[in-house]
């Protein structure tokens, strides 16, 4: 794999778009808050408004009726909760008692070492304390503290705390029904705002970032409501005063990742430790939690979202962090959200791209470079892993054409390029060599029958011939154990040893099939030398140029050969195999 470099202006460029996003984000965020929550919420309300409009309501209706009802449902259900949860938190005070005798038999006979242990500790506080009084005649700094309890500075406090909240819901529910009413509006901003030149991509990105974030929504909807029910119901079982309350509170809560589940457990437990008379029934309801939240966070959550949001499980939890730390609470509520934005922006901004690299789930190596990098740190173990459980029953010759094939020429490139080591590359070629004649008794596929590889033998053989160095000679003897496989009587010969009483009795072999193999990027001149050489000698002979993992067309490859043009270029080994199929069948018809 050639190593990529990012020009110095993209990276420039990219840097300086970061730091101003970053900066937008930190400064810009009490407008945008609330401008993200509508957005969101948007996106969750957009498939019912578009279902009432598609039976005939107006828009204006229908961003009325489901607005009213998502918001009349937010408030009764809020309502309720916190009067529960306010009738919960009264009948804890009645629970002391239990709560101390508990605390109290949990006192080990160690309890007495423990006490001792803190007497001292305090002892040598007293000393330190003692040790760091002033002495007579020292000054001693007196600080008047005076009464602060300013009642109209309180009550503007208290006004403000309250109007804050209300004020970004406020703004949250205009800007919510704004985005429903004018989403059309909102879009074309957005597609002038790119300008017309990138209409194409920017389309794409919006379609894509709305259906992973609606998707994501509601998915992340249904699991935390299924969360909440089987959580409830197991707290019913377990006795648990007001187990539909807290089965609702664990599903709400969800929705803020991590903080959620911690606090959505707190208050069933500690009422659990408050009514019982043992410690079994706390020790389950932790248990029930744990089971729950490790098989959905770890299991069910992993397998949706992953592949819907497009975003690493470890993304998810580094965006979570940089979120809140930017928004605080908010941020982490919006973490998904907001970072398949991110990602999608990633995937069509060029500048951005690697914040696609680092946060999506197809930022993966290829099987080809994940041996290679193997290779280079000469673990010949784990790359023999690497290639063995890609083969896991496939074909040799697919073996050969997406991995081994891709490896070879990585090594090229990287040594004419002055980027790897002969010792590297000699390692690289002799993992590769004991590989191939490993592979030699690999046999998923039937095996050719004794008759049939007679038969084969004496209608068509084949001759090899490689025209570089190492790398060359590995990929024909592949194309040679492929052939043989086949049932086909092969030759491997070196292009230096082509001498002209070679070539003389060659070219009275009619139905000899000549195959020229070499390895990019330095292929084509050597091939096209050979070739003019057999061609002078071999006129009537069946001769076919393979250029291993060659990007090229193979019309205008073949054309660039001039008068010594080959019969047929490829570039796979599957290619040559069936190459060699089709003329043994013409040879036989003839």
């Amino acid at each position: 794999m050639s190593r990529v470099r990012i020009p110095e202006s993209s990276a420039s460029v990219s840097v300086l778009l970061i730091a101003g996003i970053v900066l937008l984000l930190l400064f810009a965020k009490v407008v945008l808050i609330p401008l993200a929550f509508a957005l969101t919420l948007s996106f969750l309300l957009v498939p019912a408004v578009t279902l009432l409009e598609n039976r005939g309501i107006a828009r204006k209706f229908a961003v009325a009726i489901v607005s009213l009802l998502t918001f009349v449902c937010l408030a009764v259900g809020g309502y309720v909760v916190s009067r529960q949860v306010v009738s919960v938190a009264r009948t804890l005070p009645g629970y002391r008692a239990n709560i101390q005798r508990k605390i109290a038999s949990l006192h080990s006979s160690s309890e007495g070492s423990l006490e001792a242990a803190v007497g001292l500790i305090e002892d040598m506080s007293r000393d330190l304390a003692a040790s760091h009084e002033p002495e007579q005649g020292d000054a001693v700094r007196v600080q008047v503290v005076g009464d602060r309890s300013d009642q109209l500075q309180a009550t503007a406090r208290m006004i403000g705390s309250v109007l804050e909240p209300v004020g970004q819901i406020g703004i949250v529910i205009v800007f919510t029904i704004y985005m429903l009413m004018n989403r059309e509006d909102l879009r074309d901003r957005l597609l002038l705002l790119a300008g017309l030149g990138n209409i194409n991509v920017m389309t794409q990105a919006l379609e894509e970032a709305t259906a992973r974030i609606s998707q994501y929504l509601v998915m992340q909807f249904q699991v935390n409501a299924c969360y909440g029910i089987v959580f409830g119901t197991g707290l019913y079982f377990l006795h648990v005063p007001e187990a539909t309350l807290w089965g609702v509170i664990a599903g709400s809560l969800r929705i803020v990742p991590y903080a959620g589940v911690g606090v959505s457990v707190a208050l069933p437990l500690m009422l659990s430790f408050g009514i019982s008379t043992t410690l079994w029934s706390p020790l389950l309801v932790l248990a029930l939690f744990l089971a729950l939240e490790l098989t959905v966070a770890n299991v069910i959550e992993p397998w949706l979202f992953s592949s819907k949001t497009g975003i690493s499980s470890l993304a998810l939890l580094v965006s979570a962090v940089f979120w809140t730390m930017m928004w605080g609470l908010p941020g982490l509520a919006l973490s998904t959200p907001l970072t398949v934005c991110v990602v999608v922006m990633g995937r069509y901004v060029p500048q951005l791209a690697f914040l696609n690299t680092l946060l999506g789930t197809n930022a993966k190596l290829s099987p080809a470079a994940r041996l290679y990098e193997r290779l280079l740190a000469m673990d010949q173990a784990e790359a023999w892993a690497v290639a063995e459980g890609f083969l896991d029953g496939k074909p040799l010759a697919e073996l050969y054409d997406a991995v081994v094939i891709p490896v070879l020429g990585l090594a090229e490139e990287d040594r004419h390029k002055g980027a790897l080591s002969d010792v590297r590359w000699k390692f690289v070629m002799l993992c590769m060599g004991e590989l191939v004649a490993r592979l030699s008794e690999y046999e998923p596929e039937k095996p050719v029958p004794p008759g049939l590889r007679a038969q084969l033998e004496k209608e068509i053989a084949v001759v090899c011939i490689y025209t570089g160095d190492k790398a060359d000679e590995l990929a024909t003897v592949m194309l040679t154990q492929l052939l043989e496989r086949a049932g086909y009587q092969s030759l491997m010969l070196d292009a230096d040893s082509m001498s002209e009483v070679i070539l003389g009795g060659l070219a009275g072999e009619k139905d000899t099939v000549l195959f020229i193999s070499a390895l990019p990027p330095f292929a084509f001149a050597e091939s096209r030398k050979l070739c003019q050489r057999v061609r002078e000698h071999m006129a009537d002979n069946r001769v076919a140029v393979a250029l291993w993992n060659s990007k090229e067309d193979a019309e205008e490859m073949q054309a660039r050969y001039g008068m010594a043009r080959p019969e047929v270029v490829v570039s796979t080994m599957a290619q040559a195999v069936r190459q060699v199929e089709a003329w043994q069948r013409a040879t036989r018809r003839a």
